[in-house]
């Protein structure tokens, strides 16, 4: 079995040729390319390889770069940090990936994998759809929009751009990360169930983004003063039953 390894960290190369070794004694490591810029050089000549265990960030660009500029039909087992989820893609295509720090039972199962794959080369694997859906899927989710109202005119805002929501006066408004202030029409208790857990309720008036939070500080009575990173006049306070909820969010967002 003849395989191609793409890594441009040596030690990780050379580990990874250490285990498959172990997995499979007869392989012939053909080569480790480092580039994209070598690997494209390399696939150009069309080499007769089985396998390649290929890493995805690479010092010069992605190594999807690769197998886009060059047809490739070679089986690949991507060896990679990305969570498990997003590269659930992979499959589709019948190809397989150990995610790093990798172990031999990770290898052996991908080249078993590999074995009992029939006809592997017989159609090109479009790369370009691939990457496209793991990129999608790394993406953190955007906010939904909020309607505002100023004057005559009802305009979008990107829930993104929102610091806080509060209530002044029986009024429901927002205010922007570029020092805005406006006023919508929906309720605090619906916009808290559309934000969460983007955003924390922290008292009857106040509902906070994660990003606009500086720091708390410990207030009287067991409750904690939230210091913002854009001005706000009022103070904003934690209330003493909602402080160990409130830690555990700002721990996990």
């Amino acid at each position: 079995m003849k395989v191609v390894i793409i890594e441009d960290e040596l030690l990780t190369a050379k580990d990874l040729e250490k285990t498959i070794r172990l997995v499979e004694p007869n392989v012939s490591i053909v080569c480790v390319l480092q580039t994209v810029e070598a690997a494209i050089r390399f696939f150009q000549s069309k080499p007769e390889i089985d396998l390649i265990f290929s890493d995805i960030q690479l010092g010069d660009g992605i190594s999807f770069d690769i197998f886009n500029s060059v047809e490739m039909t070679i089986p690949i087992v991507f060896c990679t940090a990305f969570n498990e989820y997003a590269l659930q893609a992979f499959t589709i295509s019948g190809i397989d990936y150990v995610l790093k720090p990798f172990s031999k039972t990770a290898i052996e199962k991908a080249i078993t994998k590999f074995k009992n794959i029939t006809n592997v080369k017989s159609t090109p694997i479009n790369f370009q759809e691939i990457y496209a859906s793991i990129i999608k899927q790394l993406q953190p989710n955007k906010l939904p929009n909020v309607l505002v109202n100023q004057a005559d005119k009802i305009i979008p805002i990107s829930g993104d751009d929102i610091a806080l929501f509060y209530i002044d006066h029986g009024i429901v408004k927002t205010l922007s990360f570029d020092k805005k202030i406006w006023i919508i029409s929906q309720k605090l208790d619906e916009l808290e169930q559309k934000f969460a857990p983007a955003f924390f309720r922290a008292n009857r008036q106040y509902l906070v983004s994660r990003n606009v939070i500086k720091e708390a500080q410990q207030h009287f009575n067991r409750k904690l003063l939230l210091k913002l990173n854009i001005p706000h006049n009022e103070p904003i306070l934690v209330g003493k039953e909602k402080v160990t909820s409130f830690l555990e969010w700002l721990a996990s967002n």
